[in-house]
């Protein structure tokens, strides 16, 4: 066995890799959401396929990405070759939304698999009925764009991809800046061929375990809600989640029996996402400092009941499910554990990601829009920032206007939208953006009806709000569903409330 010294030297050697990776990624990617955004995630996995180490980029990308590497090698575990990569983005085979496109790459020494290689990114549109790919009317997944099963990367599949996207020389860039990020990363986990990578997630799974021992035994449950699940009448009614924390000796188990079933619309989940969202919360919950691998899933157990929308089954629409949802699902699971661990859960993040996608001549450009943090124990709620399975930047400005036709009129803190408490969720943001030629604008956002709870006796924070200035005139703004696809003019502005984070403390 190794030292501690040693085995520590060891992870962070590797997750340097996947570090590595992601500036690659990004440096070469094309798109500004990949680019300046840093919508994209990286990680190494042992040669069964378990997760060895992760970069620090997205929850919901990287909590899910296992499912990705397993289903790449159910279908080419015992042919694939040195050099090959397989890319997929079916949310029912590994995948998450069709958006998310992952590369899986072997890494092979002299004859010998070492371990994988795989990146997932965001392309911001792979074509649908919606431009971004996102389309809040969407009921089935046929309607989102196009759905890759795990195939080998080739010239072929690429030309398919990019023929069913809007912006077909977009796509070639960030492909190719993804297959970078992993020749990367097969070059350098080449050089640890022979290291004891086993006792990575064996100390990952020691550490949960310990954590998990540490936990009172018990039972605890926690339910919210989803606001709606698209914008047609019968869509706009709220849908429940809710879970179950059991926590028995070093182990415990999620259980979401009793949430809804999946709906007509884009807000369902797979169970990889859900699974995703156990992870994180745990984690965060527990001991941040555990390692984020395989291992430290192995005590855990989620039971999702399959055609909910937290394991949503084909045909379902799923876009919205990725982003929305998973929110939601750490929504309820951190609720549990603030009862299970009591001071080591805020109150409630904004829990939406605002999600903006507009369309215009030869351009898509999306965006999850930042909002409020909840009150943590003891110390403010963050403004202004990304919370719960996402961990994306914002677009700078110029970044944002030097490549769509698009003006950002207004950026800034939305004063007095966090919830009240002796510490005090963080604030969302209000922003306004003016289309300089006719766009088709897709939201897909929550917290529009429901509030970021507060916790402890502290009050909750404001609902977000979607509005539409026609010509740009406030006295004419129009109150816009969380869930639409609409056409403005040059012009027009959309402005957007994003919601607060939930006080902490009475």
């Amino acid at each position: 066995m190794l030292s501690a010294a040693a085995l520590q030297i060891l992870v962070s050697r590797l997750t340097g890799i996947a570090e590595e990776m992601g500036a690659v990624l990004r440096r070469a990617a094309f798109s500004p959401n990949i680019k300046e955004r840093a919508d994209c995630s990286a990680a190494l996995f042992t040669p069964a396929g378990e997760l060895l180490v992760q970069a620090e980029h997205i929850p919901v990308h990287l909590g899910s990405m296992p499912a990705s590497v397993r289903a790449a090698i159910d279908v080419f575990g015992a042919t694939v070759r040195a050099g090959d990569q397989v890319v997929l983005n079916d949310p029912f085979a590994g995948g998450t939304h069709l958006n998310d496109i992952t590369l899986v790459a072997p890494c092979f020494v002299d004859g010998q698999l070492v371990g994988w290689a795989a990146n997932r990114a965001h392309h911001a549109d792979v074509g649908g009925m919606a431009p971004g790919s996102i389309p809040a009317a969407a009921t089935e997944i046929y309607q989102e764009g196009l759905r890759i099963p795990p195939v080998l990367l080739t010239g072929a599949v690429e030309d398919i991809l990019c023929a069913n996207s809007r912006t077909p020389d977009e796509r070639r860039g960030d492909l190719d800046a993804q297959r970078g990020a992993n020749v990367v990363g097969v070059a350098r986990l080449a050089a640890f061929a022979g290291a004891p990578l086993d006792e990575i997630t064996a100390y990952g799974e020691r550490r949960m375990r310990a954590a998990l021992a540490a936990m009172p035994n018990g039972t605890w449950t926690f339910e919210d809600q989803i606001d709606s699940c698209g914008p047609e009448p019968d869509q706009q009614r709220p849908a429940r989640i809710v879970v179950t924390l059991t926590v028995a000796g070093d182990e415990a188990t999620f259980d979401f029996t009793g949430t809804d079933d999946q709906r007509p619309g884009n807000v369902n989940a797979v169970e990889a996402v859900t699974v995703s969202c156990v992870s994180f919360a745990l984690r965060s919950a527990a001991d941040p400092t555990i390692p984020a691998n395989g291992g430290a899933m192995r005590p855990v157990r989620v039971i999702a009941p399959a055609g909910s929308i937290v394991a949503a089954l084909p045909p379902a629409a799923v876009g919205a499910g990725n982003v929305e949802v998973s929110q939601r699902v750490a929504d309820v699971c951190l609720g549990t554990l603030a009862q299970a661990c009591p001071g080591r859960v805020g109150a409630a993040n904004q829990g939406t990601m605002n999600n903006t996608l507009i369309g215009g001549t030869g351009w898509v450009y999306y965006e999850t829009v930042a909002g409020g943090q909840g009150g943590r124990p003891g110390r403010a709620g963050m403004s202004g920032v990304q919370t719960g399975m996402t961990n994306t930047q914002n677009t700078p400005v110029e970044a944002l206007e030097r490549s769509f036709a698009m003006r950002v009129r207004r950026y800034r803190l939305r004063t007095g939208s966090g919830g009240a408490g002796a510490a005090a969720g963080g604030e969302g943001v209000e922003r306004e953006l003016e289309m300089l030629e006719p766009v088709t604008v897709s939201l897909i956002t929550e917290r529009r009806a429901s509030r970021p709870w507060g916790l402890d006796g502290g009050g909750p924070g404001s609902a977000g709000e979607n509005w539409l200035l026609p010509a740009g005139d406030a006295a004419r703004a129009e109150r816009l569903p969380d869930k639409c696809t609409v056409r403005l003019d040059a012009g027009d502005v959309l402005r957007m409330l994003t919601p607060g984070g939930g006080g902490c403390g009475g």
